[in-house]
């Protein structure tokens, strides 16, 4: 059913190097017809975004007009939402609007010895694009996590697309949009909409950045067009690593498996604990539980090819291990788990303690669910406000500042044979007496 692995065993690299070895290339077949998807959109507009959506979709829209749904669309299914889904969307919104409010930056100024003054100016976004998942499920936390730090940014516009097979439309998830601040949703999905953000149409204006999971398709079409618009990254299967300390009940951890392996087929769930007893025991709960589970075909997929037990020499050599993976969510589901906290290098988020199951950040913690996959967290962020901000440097030089600057800035340039460069510094500390930089406050 799952993957038994230890540590002390002489194969154990080989065997996790497998478990984690996940190609997240499309395939050629695939990339041609991306690329000729973008192109119809960029030369036919909205007529072949129409097209598209309908033979894919198994929709029948007529007009762009068809496919806009208007903040007063939303705030309809908001209104429309049975009481309890209301009211959790709610809660739900409030805690991810407040975590989000700590991380806005201010921008800022000082000055140097010589007066010269430096600093940065931090400003939102002005339109950005969210892509929502709409084909085998539909995700309103999705809506959340990625449209409510952009708003809690500044973000002037928020453009969201979502698929509608069938022409089904999701009440909650239109709801969780009006509540997230969404100013307007269009029904389209695939890579048909995301070339629509990325280079515009009649009817879905250009953006400047693209955020949301999706599918290959979705996927592919995101790395094409980077570069014309700005990306939040590109997401692989999802992951949980766990490390336990055998303190917290078997079946807990086995649910909080099941619970990343439901996802799809290529998710990824690992369990690292020092006791073998204890990787028995959680063994037996999957066992029992699976069949009750309804998604059940999914999750024993996943667990076969990419889920592990793994026995571990002790938790410093799960940590290790956990650092190597750079899991997208990791539990410490440890009696003590802000010790092993300072050892944690790489993870897309921290889960501390037993009662911190991962699924109640992927809903209403506070901190964005959209995280970096496969790895990539070595190097990347969660989604946040930042990824809505954009900084610009700032530099008005005294006569002071001009002569300090140009005398480390002239040897340089001609060290380069950037002779204008040179002489545009050179020039500056020429005349000294003549301040015409503008200072002032």
């Amino acid at each position: 059913m799952i993957n038994r692995l230890n540590t002390s065993t002489a194969d154990f690299d080989a065997h996790l190097e497998r478990l984690l070895d996940w190609d997240n290339v499309a395939d050629e077949s695939l990339a041609l017809r991306v690329d000729e998807i973008i192109l119809s959109i960029r030369e036919r507009g909205d007529e072949a975004l129409l097209e598209l959506t309908n033979v894919l979709d198994r929709t029948q829209f007529a007009s762009p007009s068809e496919i806009i749904l208007t903040r007063a669309d939303l705030e309809n299914a908001l209104e429309s939402l049975p009481e309890r889904e209301r009211v959790a969307l709610v809660a739900a919104s409030d805690r991810v609007t407040r975590y989000h409010e700590h991380q806005l930056q201010d921008s800022w100024q000082y000055k140097d010895e010589h007066g010269t003054l430096l600093g940065q100016k931090i400003v939102p976004l002005e339109r950005v694009g969210i892509y929502v998942p709409g084909g085998k499920a539909s995700y309103p936390s999705t809506v959340l996590m990625n449209a409510i730090p952009a708003r809690v940014a500044g973000v002037r516009e928020i453009v969201m697309v979502c698929p509608t097979p069938d022409g089904e439309r999701n009440t909650l998830l239109l709801a969780a949009a009006a509540i997230a601040g969404v100013d307007v949703l269009y029904t389209v999905g695939g890579a048909q909409a995301i070339a629509a953000l990325a280079y515009g149409t009649s009817s879905i204006p250009r953006v400047d950045k693209i955020v949301g999971p999706g599918n290959a398709w979705v996927a592919s079409a995101k790395r094409k067009v980077f570069g014309q618009v700005g990306l939040d990254m590109l997401a692989g299967p999802s992951e949980i690593l766990i490390i336990a300390d055998g303190s917290t009940a078997p079946e807990w951890i086995a649910m909080d498996l099941f619970s990343q392996a439901e996802h799809d087929e290529d998710a990824q769930a690992l369990l690292l604990c020092p006791d073998p007893t204890y990787l028995d025991q959680v063994e037996a709960e999957l066992v029992r539980l699976l069949p009750d589970m309804q998604r059940t075909a999914i999750i024993g997929q996943s667990l076969a090819q990419r889920g592990a037990l793994i026995q571990v020499r002790d938790l410093d050599e799960a940590i290790t291990i956990s650092n190597r993976v750079a899991p997208e969510h990791l539990e410490l589901s440890v009696r003590y788990p802000q010790s092993l906290l300072p050892a944690i290098e790489h993870a897309g988020a921290i889960f501390m303690g037993a009662y911190t199951a991962e699924v109640l950040g992927d809903y209403c913690a506070g901190p964005s669910h959209v995280l970096p996959t496969s790895g990539t967290a070595r190097f990347s962020s969660p989604l946040g406000v930042y990824d809505f901000q954009k900084r610009m440097s700032i530099v008005m030089c005294s006569p002071e500042g001009a002569n300090a600057l140009g005398a480390i800035a002239s040897p340089l340039a001609r060290g380069e044979s950037l002779e204008a460069h040179a002489r545009a510094a050179e020039l500056r500390m020429a005349d000294t007496r003549n301040d015409s930089s503008g200072e002032g406050e």
